[in-house]
């Protein structure tokens, strides 16, 4: 594997992840020298690339993070930043029929902690722009986004998220985000086979209600059930960023629950 940093390297104009989306990322909040839902991340980014046929160790890619960290965790002052990893399955010239063997290449950014909303709750909205899942792909996080680029040039400075929906016009994802809903007798959250991404946050709080014996449905949200009586609350989730309820979503005030405030401490989670 060929680990190129973003500020000192060029990638090649035929590495396939920029000529065909041919890879994979990980977006991971950084604590100082520290990463939160680090063996979560570098799990998903293993299975995922064994799914695409790309060959990568957790081992290698922990060196890769060691090395970030020892070059970036001093330049961000606030302690707080983001480290993105971009594997892609290498160079493999014109064509879309990738090379019999070839070397993956780790593209490896820092930036800055982007401002995170407070415990009040953000506005959110419907995205007219539909989501399509294939299902051999579901859940993965690949470098094909351009459904989620589209949704979000719908975004204004009021709105901190748009969801999207599926063929059947319920809700699935965020752009950026996935979605989890409290009802009055249970969670209920889209399932695996119907997500473009299926986060490493919603696998961490799904374990965690799981875990606490709480009642987890999985299936996509029909808009009616923001409007139920035994709505709860709607909450936003990525690894970045945590678990923030949403408000407001478009022109109906939702409540504001709690219920999962003290289970997302970025400090209690974070790996060396």
């Amino acid at each position: 594997m060929n680990v190129i940093s973003s500020s000192a390297e060029c990638v090649s104009a035929t590495d396939r992840g920029l000529s065909y989306g041919d890879g994979l990322f990980e977006t991971i909040r950084m604590e100082g020298d520290r990463a939160v839902l680090l063996s979560r991340h570098l799990q998903r980014m293993v299975a995922d690339a064994a799914v695409l046929g790309i060959v990568v160790t957790e081992s290698e890619l922990r060196d890769a993070v060691r090395v970030a960290v020892a070059t970036h965790a001093g330049t961000f002052s606030s302690g707080s930043w983001v480290l993105k990893l971009v594997l892609t399955r290498g160079s493999g010239g014109r064509g879309y029929r990738p090379a019999a063997e070839g070397v993956p290449n780790l593209v490896v950014s820092a930036s800055a902690m982007p401002p995170l909303p407070g415990p009040e709750g953000v506005a959110a909205g419907l995205s007219d722009f539909p989501l399509t899942v294939n299902p051999r792909l579901a859940g993965i996080k690949t470098l094909n986004r351009l459904e989620q680029v589209m949704a979000s040039r719908e975004l204004t400075d009021e709105l901190y998220e748009l969801v999207m929906c599926g063929a059947d016009g319920r809700l699935v994802e965020g752009t950026r985000t996935n979605v989890l809903m409290k009802l009055s007798d249970r969670w209920v959250t889209p399932p695996r086979e119907q997500l473009a991404v299926a986060g490493v946050m919603r696998g961490h709080v799904m374990d965690y209600l799981v875990h606490q014996g709480e009642a987890v449905e999985y299936s996509t949200i029909p808009l009616s059930m923001l409007r139920d009586a035994g709505c709860q609350g709607l909450y936003l989730m990525n690894s970045v960023m945590g678990i923030v309820p949403v408000r407001k979503f478009d022109d109906l005030d939702l409540p504001v629950n709690d219920a999962l405030a003290t289970i997302f401490n970025p400090l209690d989670l974070v790996e060396i």
